[in-house]
């Protein structure tokens, strides 16, 4: 593993890091440098457009969901063979998992890490002022190292050289660039953030642009001297470690309107037992034949709900497997796919695959957001009784039925606990992405079920 990493933080969401840290890669990797990149927190979308940059399929690093070796076993086995990792942060530096802790933010990942810290702020409009605000984050919390600063929504060359003059006065740390003010370099969004990079063709031309743009106005050469970090011994860890080779066939569903998938999970299938078939419903591509279970992630479902309303014969192979009894987990997108139909925001409704019962409407306002613990109710397959692990959610819609369901969980947040999900047959869904490297049994339950349906 190279000791070259850097974490890309912000002063507050929407101040830039994105575009900072693709266009950062992109400028590296134009010198030749093989860059992997990491997201903090649970986001699926960014790491995408990392994914698209470096060629490397990018990380997420959240120190909520995991527990320290956990954190530091995925950074390791995601660096290898990098030359530098580039780890975007999350939110505002010290924005976590409550008010009143780190916990779970970019500063707690930083320090859990031993990473230097780039901190990108929002110049426009202020110059000196600008060194109040650095100094405020770096005496905040005294174990974190930011050794620089982005200056973003820079005006002109004079204002730079301003904003420059003053941190580099008070605060003691290098002003390594800035990105000028320039709309042609926005990337398009909807509901949940940022168009996944899945959607958007080849983004070439644009990581291109930007990488020139950022080439020209960030020291790329310093930002690498910077990013000198301590190795830390590895854990004695088998958290990806083969046990076994595979003994069963799980079809995972990936494209455009499914793939929101943490890539741990699947690695974590495929370390334990299962051989991963990929398919892709958006095509009207059937479930592949001879699998032993079924995994749909999130996504999109919604903004293609036209489409995959008419592979009749797809939608009817799934129910009927999935009601026969294969092993099926499906999460957020995944979930929604295989209720009744789906009203888009349009108000206009189509007909999905129909195993759950129940009608999913997209809402104008944001339904739930928010890190989930949850704990596993009778009859779920997935987690024995009082079973925890760890995820999230995040989704503009709602789920209603007319029939008395069972819940799949008993879900945790800030504001309280609720029973999520539905589990029928052997079928677990619901609208909390989990993450499996939280509690490693999830994995071991699915694949003996698999294991379970083969065997019949």
């Amino acid at each position: 593993m190279s000791t070259k990493r850097l974490v890309i933080a912000g002063t507050h969401s929407g101040v830039g890091k994105t575009t900072l840290t693709i266009g950062i890669m992109e400028a590296m990797k134009r010198n030749g440098l093989t860059v992997q990149g990491f997201k903090c927190g649970p986001d699926y979308i960014d790491p995408s457009y990392q994914t698209a940059v470096s060629g490397r399929v990018a990380r997420n690093l959240d120190s909520w969901m995991f527990d320290e070796p956990t954190l530091k076993e995925v950074l390791l086995k995601g660096s290898q063979g990098a030359d530098i990792s580039i780890i975007e942060g999350v939110m505002g530096f010290y924005d976590g998992k409550d008010p009143t802790s780190d916990e779970g933010s970019t500063a707690h990942i930083s320090m859990v890490t031993e990473s230097p810290v780039i901190l990108v702020v929002d110049c426009g409009a202020m110059a000196r002022s600008s060194a109040a605000i650095i100094k405020g984050f770096q005496t905040f919390n005294k174990n974190v190292r930011i050794v620089g600063v982005i200056a973003n929504r820079v005006g002109s060359i004079g204002h730079y050289e301003l904003i420059k003059q003053a941190v580099e006065q008070e605060c003691g740390i290098p002003v390594v660039g800035y990105l000028p003010k320039q709309a042609e370099l926005a990337m398009p969004e909807r509901h949940l953030g940022l168009i996944p990079s899945i959607e958007q063709g080849d983004l070439t031309p644009f990581f291109q642009q930007l990488g020139k743009v950022i080439g020209e106005s960030v020291e790329i050469d310093q930002l690498y001297e910077l990013a000198e970090a301590k190795t830390f011994p590895r854990e004695q860890s088998d958290l990806f470690a083969k046990k076994r080779e595979p003994v069963v066939k799980i079809a995972v569903a990936r494209d455009a309107a499914f793939n929101f998938y943490y890539e741990e999970n699947l690695e974590l299938l495929r370390a334990r037992g299962a051989e991963l078939v990929f398919f892709s419903p958006l095509t009207g591509e059937k479930l592949p034949e001879s699998v032993d279970g079924l995994y749909i992630g999130g996504g999109f479902p919604e903004e293609y709900a036209e489409t995959l309303s008419t592979y009749i014969d797809l939608k009817q192979s799934l129910k009927s497997e999935i009601e026969k009894g294969l092993p099926t987990f499906a999460e957020c997108g995944g979930f929604m796919f295989l209720c009744d139909s789906i009203m888009t925001s349009d108000k206009v409704e189509f007909d999905m695959v129909g195993v759950i019962p129940g009608k999913v409407t997209m809402t104008q306002r944001l339904a739930a957001i928010g890190y989930r613990e949850t704990t596993g109710l009778e009859g779920n397959f997935l987690l024995n009784v009082g079973e925890k692990v760890k995820g999230h959610e995040f989704h503009y819609s709602t789920f209603t039925s007319n029939e008395s369901l069972n819940e799949a969980f008993e879900s945790t947040g800030r504001k309280g606990t609720l029973l999520e999900g539905v589990q029928m047959i052997n079928l677990v869904a619901g609208y909390t992405h989990l993450h499996f490297a939280s509690n490693l049994v999830i994995v071991d339950n699915w694949i003996n079920k698999c294991l379970e349906w083969k065997s019949r």
